[in-house]
């Protein structure tokens, strides 16, 4: 039940009537019977100033932030975590003093199904398909683990230049045209694949990333960030062929999981999160 003493949380976004996050975050609440409520905030990119102001003046503990704000909200952050700062977006704020503290949970959220998996980061070499918005997040996360080389293909390398440009001189990233001879000499090497691309999302559920898969040594981890469907033909393929494999919604469970750490200073309760996740209801967050 809703009282006045309930603390309140949201995303905000332009549309956000189809995210995930309010019943998967709703659900973590009850479990923990923490006095929360998490509501969805649509906010058009004309009113995202007069948004922010609104947040600090109703109480709010924090949001979520998603398309196409994630960017934009920066300007209005009091304090930049080192998150943020390095994946250049914000998905998470904390409001706390009347200061906003802006996070970016996907790069963890991205590295903890991978290392709930078994896999051991450090000195990895990783093929890295796509280098969108989601890509930066997953450099990032790969980073702070320690991995040794990081190879993004992609269509036109020229739009890789300024994410390799950000991290170069952290680890050894080098983009490359996606499919190519010089590609396909990273593929001969690495240990985890990961398609950052929406090749093979919902509803486009026949189309897979094109990659030679006997150029794969065997065994390695085959990642894809997109969970609708659960197992795209990419890792159906993958699986096949003996691969370890993960889809993105542990990716999608694992960076709610760290905003209500943020928000609340307990630990989430990944399962129940998980089972909201999994109910056919929505598709993106």
């Amino acid at each position: 039940m809703v009282t006045g003493k309930t603390k309140c949380v949201g995303i905000l976004g332009w549309p956000v009537e189809h995210s995930m996050s309010p019943s998967m975050q709703n659900a973590a609440f009850a479990a923990t019977r923490l006095d929360y409520t998490y509501i969805p905030l649509p906010v058009h990119p004309n009113q995202l100033a007069i948004a922010i102001e609104g947040l600090k003046a109703l109480g709010f503990v924090g949001v979520n932030v998603t398309i196409p704000h994630k960017i934009a909200v920066i300007p209005y952050i009091d304090v930049l975590d080192k998150s943020a700062e390095m994946v250049g977006a914000v998905n998470t704020i904390l409001i706390k003093d009347n200061k906003l503290y802006g996070y970016n949970t996907d790069a963890i959220g991205f590295i903890q199904p991978l290392l709930k998996k078994g896999n051991l980061l450090s000195e990895k070499k990783v093929v890295l398909l796509g280098a969108g918005g989601a890509a930066r997040a997953v450099v990032w996360g790969l980073i702070e683990q320690g991995v040794s080389e990081i190879a993004i293909g992609v269509r036109t390398p020229e739009k890789a230049r300024e994410l390799v440009d950000v991290f170069s001189s952290l680890v050894a990233i080098k983009a490359y045209f996606w499919p190519s001879a010089e590609f396909n000499a990273q593929l001969h090497h690495c240990d985890i694949l990961v398609n950052s691309t929406p090749i093979g999302m919902y509803p486009h559920i026949e189309e897979e990333p094109t990659i030679d898969w006997s150029l794969l040594k065997s065994g390695i981890t085959v990642y894809d960030l997109i969970y609708t469907p659960e197992k795209t033909r990419f890792l159906k393929k993958a699986e096949a062929l003996g691969h370890l494999i993960i889809n993105g919604s542990g990716m999608l469970v694992e960076q709610g999981a760290a905003a209500f750490t943020l928000w609340t200073g307990q630990p989430a309760p990944i399962n129940i999160m998980y089972d909201q996740l999994v109910k056919p209801k929505c598709k993106s967050l």
